[in-house]
Order: C-alpha cells, then structure tokens, then sequence
C-alpha cells in the first residue's frame, strides 16, 4: 500500500537544509518468538521489510538546521547523516548547542502517514521485538551500568511506550516498576512490571501519576511516535524526582506509517539532535547527552541513547 506525496520544496529549503539530501527509511521490525506456534499468522506479516516513502521535511525551523548544520562544519564534515556511520561521532551531537530561542519545528512535523486512531493499531497484541538481538543485548548492558542497584530501598521506575518486554537487565527488581503502554494483554506479560496502566500519549500526553515519583523513566524504541512530544516531555519532568534520569533509546527501525513526519524524513544523527530538543524546550532538564551504543554498526541493528536528569531546582 502506497500513496504519493506531493511536495512543494522552496529554493531557499534546498540550499539551507543539505542534510536532508540522504532521506531516510525506516524497517519494519524483525520478529523473535519464544516458540515457532506462538506467532499468528497476522503477527507476522510484520516481519516484511519497507521502506517509507520519500518525502521532504516542511516547516523545518531554518534556524535550527542552521545551527545543526554549523556543528557538522565543527566536526569537518558536510553531512551528518554521513558523521553518524563514524563510531563516536553521535556523543558530539549534542555537545554545546547553540538552540534557538524557540521550538523550530512545526505542527505538521509531527503529522503520520496513518492518522487513524492509535488504539485500532496497536489493538491486537504484538509478541514480538523491534531491534534485533545485539542491539537488545547493548540496550540490557546500557540499562546495567546507569539503573540504581536493583532492590534499592524506595526506587521507583517508569517505563514509558513499554509492551511485553522491557529489556532490563535480568532478574532486575525495585519497588516499583511502572509500565505505560498501549496494549494491556502486552503489559500483562511483562515480567519486570509490579503494575501498569493503558493511555495512549498522542490523546492525552498528562501522565497519571503525582509530581516528584519516579528515579528512572526509560522509552526504548518508541520516542519516534510521539505526536506531542514537549507535552509529553514536560510531564517527565514533573513526575521525575530531582536528579531523576530519563533514557530515551533508539534505532533505525519503525512502524513507518505511524512515526511522525520529522523522524521517518531525517536520519540517524538527526534522531539525536530532535530528541535532544525535546528535553531543551520542555524545560526542567539538564544539558542532554548522547551516547552511540551500537553492537556492531553495519552489521546489525544501530542503537542510540539521548539522556538527560532533571535539574535538582525545577
């Protein structure tokens, strides 16, 4: 199923946004079963790679590619769609931004192919992961070294997007682990939870839960689908304790139809620098840093934290 998009693409766009010369796909994800009959038929349809259409990003601030831009020059290069397949490369991203003033992009950014309802997708529950099994195993042993010890007296952890599985470290406990998800048959099987709760965050981005909560909020994967992503982030911040540490991790694999406009258009060290934004304008955060975790780049999945804590005076 395909459609085409017209696009209208202004001389001044071309000239000033160079690094969307290399667009970006995203794939589908690979599924991993516990058993060859605990997939239906309709689950694995979703194995089948695809590529998203092409498409030019519109209402990009200039401003802000401007500075994304100059920050490439700081590196030595023109592009850093190119920087990011350098190992390394990613931690620089975020390193002394000059933002804007204001939030560059625009509403229609954050527009999706499919705008049908995300209850009717994400209906019917999905056994499976969406990065393969090295990138999983990086994502666990990132998870190891920055959690607090498990069985921390009065640790609390929320995870943000969560489904079946968390990929926390094994055997992993605290007081309470959150999870927040779209499909309750999902949070049901998650072992690591102690409770969860069903909301769907492009409805109603207001987080159930009181100020100052939480130590830890994870979101593994699934950052590329918030459709209101500084509401969302302002509400991280408010239920995070101070010092509270928020982990938002990526790769280059999406449901496409449903990630917004900005991330399926823009590639990997793009993803850094939108997801650094989040936490800058939301406010209440820390600098956000960025780490490249990926296993073995150019043989598997690539993975990719954006982290910042809570200031200890918002």
């Amino acid at each position: 199923m395909s459609r085409m998009v017209n696009l209208l693409v202004l001389p001044q766009q071309q000239q000033r946004l160079p690094v969307l010369a290399s667009l970006y796909p995203c794939r589908l994800p690979t599924i991993h079963t516990r058993s060859a009959n605990s997939v239906s038929e309709s689950q694995r349809k979703w194995n089948i790679g695809f590529k998203a259409p092409r498409r030019l990003v519109l209402g990009l601030g200039a401003s802000f590619w401007s500075q994304f831009m100059s920050m490439a020059g700081r590196a030595g290069s023109k592009h850093l769609i190119a920087l990011a397949k350098q190992k390394g490369v990613i931690e620089e991203v975020l390193k002394n931004v000059d933002w804007p003033q204001r939030f560059p992009f625009k509403e229609e950014d954050f527009q999706r192919f499919d705008e049908s309802p995300d209850s009717l997708f994400y209906d019917a529950p999905r056994f499976v992961t969406h990065i393969d099994d090295p990138a999983i195993a990086a994502l666990t042993k990132y998870y190891s070294k920055v959690f607090p010890p498990s069985n921390t007296p009065g640790v609390c952890i929320l995870d943000m997007c969560s489904s079946w599985v968390s990929h926390f470290p094994k055997g992993y406990k605290q007081y309470s682990i959150v999870g927040l998800g779209m499909n309750e048959e999902e949070l049901k099987r998650n072992p690591v939870l102690t409770e969860y709760t069903v909301q769907d965050l492009n409805l109603n981005p207001k987080l159930p839960f009181e100020d100052n909560s939480f130590d830890v909020i994870t979101n593994a994967v699934s950052v590329d689908y918030l459709a209101k992503p500084i509401d969302v982030f302002k509400e991280m911040c408010r239920v995070l304790k101070p010092g509270g540490l928020a982990i938002m991790s990526f790769s280059n694999r999406c449901f496409w139809t449903k990630a917004i406009s900005i991330w399926t258009s823009t590639g990997d060290a793009d993803h850094v620098m939108i997801v650094g934004s989040y936490f800058h304008y939301s406010g209440g955060f820390e600098p956000p840093q960025a780490v490249d975790i990926s296993p073995n780049p150019g043989r598997s999945d690539p993975m990719y934290v954006v982290y910042s804590r809570k200031a200890s005076t918002a």
